[in-house]
């Protein structure tokens, strides 16, 4: 400052200037860059769960126009051209800007992120003209999450992901003023494209030639934390799965697990290590990290199942209810509901199982230990069998077994011999005859993916209870179990 003020007036008002003009642009930055506006409020607990923010937008969060001028630069990577977003079968409200599970999160700048929504909202209908019903916390089957995957990472390697192809494109939808373009088109969109093509090293498996798609309502449940939260090295293990309902999770009580092969102890555990990896980073804010994992948990306890809908024959159901204690009871309403039941026992596709293990869980748990985070976390033990499922809306459960490989609840009560090899998941048209949904036809090949069960990881073989059962118990059976 003495030296300052000994310098000639002309240089120190300069100096001034500077100082005000970099505390302006200071100030700019943050603003325009880094000010977190939070998460938002909803006084609905069910709007709450289908758009509210859980953190994701910081570090795995797309700028929202971006993410909105994407499907029009890129139609052609889309699965089907000419509908946007809405062709990787995201449920979509009327009237929404964004699909269900995905928040707008202004940090800066408005991201988009997501949250458990998307992959965890059912949608049936009674007829192929009718708007869709919706479950909350139900599997969202009609969803193509590898597909999503697939396009934002195709886009980033185009060379057309460029701030004068996207700013044009946004430019006549946005009314952006000069410094959010200036921030944009040579900020948000080089660093954009950077972490995308930065992610493609941990997507390397899901462009591998010698695995079958996903398809629609099924990940590859372990392997994204795997390749994600600890890093592992690529294997050779492909285990798809069907999106699981979570609503109603206080059912889950001390001595049962969770997840499809029981990888984990209990729901506080599943909550986080499923919010974390949505997030694809350590949470910026740990107390608004808990209080929302603390909200959730006490929000999907207490959810209960949906009620089946259709016209039910109710004296049919009653003497289901006893085909049903005499069959089925001893597995799925017993002590050994939320229990692992050995493969051998239950003869399902083992490809789900062999994804994770003792070390990876090790490495899981110290990867969310490192953040501080504390919970009772994934078992450390081999996996061996699959859990026995508790039932509650069995009925919008469909496609059934853990990578949904058989359609419907009928043709899960039929050998696997007799059980369909190929059909097309994702059309949400309901058959209560059935117990599952419409799997063959013009429609569900247009609207859904097709199956194949001689594919790796698709085997429909095993759970063949009740496969032996006359024909007339079978009927009274389904008739039951749609009133779980």
């Amino acid at each position: 400052m003495w030296i300052l003020c000994r310098c000639p007036p002309w240089i120190r008002n300069s100096l001034l200037f500077a100082l005000v003009l970099v505390v302006i642009l200071a100030l700019i930055g943050w603003d325009r860059l880094l000010h977190d506006h939070g998460p938002g409020e909803f006084g609905n607990p069910d709007d709450r769960f289908k758009y509210g923010s859980i953190g994701a937008e910081h570090d795995a969060g797309i700028p929202y126009w971006i993410f909105y001028v994407l499907p029009r630069v890129f139609p052609e990577k889309l699965p089907k051209p000419g509908i946007g977003y809405a062709s990787f079968g995201m449920v979509w409200e009327e009237g929404r800007e964004l699909p269900m599970g995905f928040t707008k999160r202004r940090i800066g700048f408005d991201r988009v992120g997501n949250n458990c929504a998307t992959c965890h909202v059912a949608s049936y209908r009674s007829q192929h003209a009718e708007t869709p019903t919706l479950a909350l916390t139900g599997p969202n089957h009609t969803l193509d999450l590898e597909a999503f995957f697939h396009f934002l990472i195709d886009c980033a390697k185009d060379p057309r992901f460029n701030a004068d192809t996207l700013m044009t494109e946004i430019d006549l939808a946005a009314n952006l003023d000069f410094i959010d373009r200036l921030i944009y088109r040579h900020l948000i969109i080089p660093l954009t494209r950077k972490k995308l093509l930065e992610r493609e090293a941990q997507f390397a498996w899901i462009y591998r030639h010698d695995f079958p798609e996903w398809g629609r309502g099924r990940d590859d449940a372990m392997n994204l934390p795997k390749y994600f939260l600890i890093n592992w090295p690529m294997d050779n293990t492909f285990g798809p799965t069907d999106f699981a309902s979570i609503w109603n999770l206080k059912k889950y009580q001390a001595g049962t697990r969770l997840n499809f092969s029981g990888d984990t102890h209990d729901v506080y555990s599943v909550v986080i290590d499923s919010t974390l990896g949505v997030m694809g980073a350590a949470p910026k804010d740990k107390a608004e990290f808990q209080g929302h994992i603390d909200w959730l948990v006490s929000y999907l306890s207490n959810k209960p199942a949906p009620k089946y809908p259709f016209a039910l024959d109710t004296d049919a159901a009653a003497r289901g209810k006893s085909v049903f204690a005499t069959h089925c009871a001893d597995c799925h309403a017993s002590t050994r509901t939320g229990t692992v039941m050995p493969l051998a026992e239950i003869g399902t596709d083992r490809g789900r199982m062999d994804t994770w293990g003792k070390q990876e869980a090790i490495a899981g748990n110290k990867a969310v230990s490192d953040l501080g985070i504390e919970r009772k976390g994934l078992v450390e033990a081999p996996l061996t069998g699959y859990l026995v499922q508790f039932l509650d809306g069995i009925w919008l459960r469909a496609p059934y077994l853990h990578n949904g490989s058989v359609p419907s609840l009928a043709d899960l009560l039929k050998p696997p011999a007799q059980r369909p090899q190929v059909f097309w998941r994702g059309y949400d048209l309901y058959d209560p005859l059935r117990v599952g949904f419409v799997t063959q036809g013009r429609e569900a090949e247009l609207a859904g993916t097709r199956y194949d069960t001689a594919q790796r990881g698709n085997g429909n073989q095993g759970h063949e209870f009740g496969t032996a059962l006359p024909e007339t118990d079978k009927a009274a059976l389904l008739e039951y179990l749609k009133t779980l």
